[in-house]
């Protein structure tokens, strides 16, 4: 009787496919692709755009370009506050330029010289006053006149001495606090210009491209759609049943029409909160329809496309 009974599954079990043990589970699903959007940093019109829908692109090669007259302006003028600034810091640092301290030293040789004429002349006008050949009044002017070059000596000399001194500290510090502002100004001028060249942060392909050249784009506005090699994932629904036989890290498998076999792809994600909450309490029959969002990264070799239904089995 039991060789009878056992005979008899067996048969059920090949007439009926599934008779006698559990079905592996199948959960249906789709390919998303999680897209980086290239944006402008800053507003303007598109001067060019290199880069094609379809072809791949490596980091830092360049996607797109921005007008950059207003920025190529505001550069040459920050270069030129530069440079002022550099010659008035270095003007205050070395004192008076060499041509000036030229004059100066020049004026100086001719106040001595002078300095010596009146000198010997006083001396003459004493010695012929003595034998009175000459007035009081004639020695007088004559000794007027040596005080005066002495006095225009000592004042070109005390004129030189400042020309050769450096500015006061207070004088070469804000000197210096300019240079820099106006260095900080040039970097930040380059720093705008750099931006109207936007390039790919990452390798990938060129999904889509969503302006033309001529046209205006708004600080922030995605341009160019990049397609990272390791963005593809599947995403599917199991039931609250089938939830507790899965974890992070297991390898499924993954199938589709026209798809070739033996594609795989590792669990990544599960969603703490159901798709479909029930209307009242979690009772064995609303379990059942209880559905929680999984998504998976598909392995090293895959190549699916954005979009694409699957089936997907542990």
């Amino acid at each position: 009787m039991d060789q009878f009974i056992a005979w008899l599954f067996g048969l059920i079990a090949l007439i009926v496919p599934g008779f006698g043990a559990p079905q592996t589970p199948i959960w249906n699903g789709y390919v998303e692709a999680d897209y980086v959007y290239v944006a402008a940093p800053g507003d303007g019109t598109i001067a060019a755009i290199t880069a094609s829908e379809g072809t791949m692109v490596g980091a830092g090669d360049i996607l797109f370009t921005l007008d950059d007259r207003a920025q190529q302006a505001a550069l040459r003028a920050a270069a030129a506050r530069v440079e002022i600034a550099e010659a008035n810091a270095d003007n205050l640092a070395t004192g008076s330029r060499d041509a000036e301290l030229d004059v100066i030293r020049a004026n100086l040789e001719k106040a001595r010289a002078d300095l010596d004429l009146a000198r010997s002349q006083a001396q003459r006008t004493d010695e012929m006053l003595a034998r009175g050949l000459v007035s009081q009044a004639q020695a007088d002017r004559d000794h007027t006149t040596l005080a005066s070059a002495q006095a225009q000596l000592t004042q070109i000399e005390a004129q030189l001495r400042v020309a050769e001194l450096p500015a006061r500290n207070p004088q070469r510090d804000a000197a210096q606090a300019s240079l820099i502002a106006a260095r900080a100004d040039a970097e930040q001028a380059r720093f705008a210009l750099a931006d109207r060249t936007i390039r790919a942060p990452l390798a990938g392909q060129v999904e889509r491209i969503y302006f033309a050249a001529g046209e205006f784009v708004a600080p922030g506005g995605p341009v160019v759609a990049l397609l990272p090699d390791d963005a593809l994932k599947v995403k599917f629904f199991v039931p609250e049943a089938d939830r507790t036989a899965l974890s992070l890290g297991q390898s499924v498998a993954i199938s589709c029409d026209g798809c070739q076999a033996g594609l795989t792809a590792t669990l990544s994600f599960f969603a703490s909160e159901p798709q479909f909450t029930p209307p009242l309490i979690y009772s064995r029959e609303e379990r059942e329809r209880l559905t929680f969002l999984v998504e998976a990264t598909l392995d090293a070799g895959v190549v699916l496309h954005p979009g694409q239904p699957v089936t997907v089995e542990p």
